[in-house]
């Protein structure tokens, strides 16, 4: 310990000696802390709302924070896969100020978690099994789920096996079958590239050169401003989820391109599922998604308890270029349930 650091550590004594009322704020604080103290936090130290939940049977952990406080709890699930929570960071922004506790969650292999090099862990069934290990290790129940894009896969995955521990769902900017999305990006191409661009990227996609740079170019210039995120420059916490993309679970679940599926989700499909899902629910579509928001639309008219709500300026990122329209919808949504 240095001589700046003594006479700090003999400044923050001297005050606390000399205000009993603080000291005894102090115990009473620590002494609560530590009733609240479990495995994962033995100690009971304030986290930050973070705790690292086991995961695979406790080899794996994960990591999760809380943020608000309040009787309705959401958890939420981002995309990619192989995303991270971070672009959904607008969430805080609005939750937390309607008195909504909400939960991020790094998925196993990106972010703040674990990242294990193991191929057979990215699979939608162990990925299914991983959202209920981090709800018990949460304590969640009765408690909203949001899943953006493939977080929407997952939601609605959930909401099929683990519908007694729902008191509410959010399916985000995510169609119901790969096929559905698949005939909607044919769409988009033809309305958003030039003839010679969309035959071009035709024909890189037919040779699956997808790590050309014209390939990378086309789509990054030409599709991806207008279907993905429309604000220009994106919004850095998108930017940063943007950057921090595990390309190993990406490529092996959706595949090297975000307008084709070729990973092992390529024939995931729920359209004939969707009237057991009788939980409450939100589904939200936007004008330029390149999820179809007449699928999102059509889903609510599926499912027995569900209702739609459409972001007209919106992309896949509505969250973030269509935001007051997003919010106002989810917030009203999720003080309903």
């Amino acid at each position: 310990m240095n001589r700046r650091d003594v006479l700090k550590y003999s400044a923050y004594a001297a005050a606390f000696s000399a205000s009993p009322s603080l000291v005894s704020a102090q115990k009473t604080s620590n002494s609560e802390l530590l009733t609240r103290g479990d495995a994962l936090n033995p100690s009971g130290i304030r986290m930050a709302g973070i705790q690292m939940i086991p995961v695979v049977g406790g080899k794996y952990k994960v990591w999760t924070k809380r943020i608000g406080s309040g009787p309705i709890k959401v958890l939420l699930l981002h995309g990619g896969p192989g995303a991270t929570h971070e672009y959904l960071e607008a969430m805080e922004s609005f939750l937390p100020q309607a008195g909504i506790e909400m939960y991020y969650y790094d998925q196993l292999g990106v972010g703040n978690s674990d990242v294990p090099d193991d191929p057979a862990l990215w699979t939608l069934p162990r990925y299914l099994s991983e959202v209920e290990e981090v709800r018990r290790g949460l304590g969640l129940d009765h408690f909203v789920l949001y899943g953006h894009s493939w977080g929407g896969i997952l939601a609605m995955e959930y909401a099929l096996t683990y519908p007694q521990h729902l008191r509410g769902l959010v399916i985000s900017n995510m169609t119901a079958g790969i096929q559905s999305y698949l005939k909607r990006i044919a769409v988009l191409k033809a309305q958003m590239l030039s003839p010679e661009m969309r035959s071009r990227l035709d024909a890189l996609e037919a040779a699956k050169d997808y790590d050309n740079p014209e390939y990378s170019r086309i789509v990054e210039e030409n599709l991806y401003p207008q279907v993905l995120c429309r604000t220009k420059p994106w919004p850095e916490p998108f930017d940063r989820s943007f950057r921090h993309l595990n390309q190993k679970i990406y490529n092996q679940m959706q595949g090297k391109s975000e307008f084709e599926v070729t990973g092992n989700l390529k024939d995931w499909e729920r359209w004939d599922r969707l009237h057991e899902i009788k939980v409450k629910t939100l589904t939200m579509g936007a004008t330029y998604d390149e999820m179809d928001p007449a699928d999102m639309k059509k889903m609510a008219t599926m499912m027995p308890n569900a209702s739609y709500a459409f972001c007209p300026n919106g992309s896949h990122m509505a969250l973030w270029d269509d935001q007051a329209v997003y919010f106002k919808q989810l917030l009203a949504f999720l003080g309903s349930v």
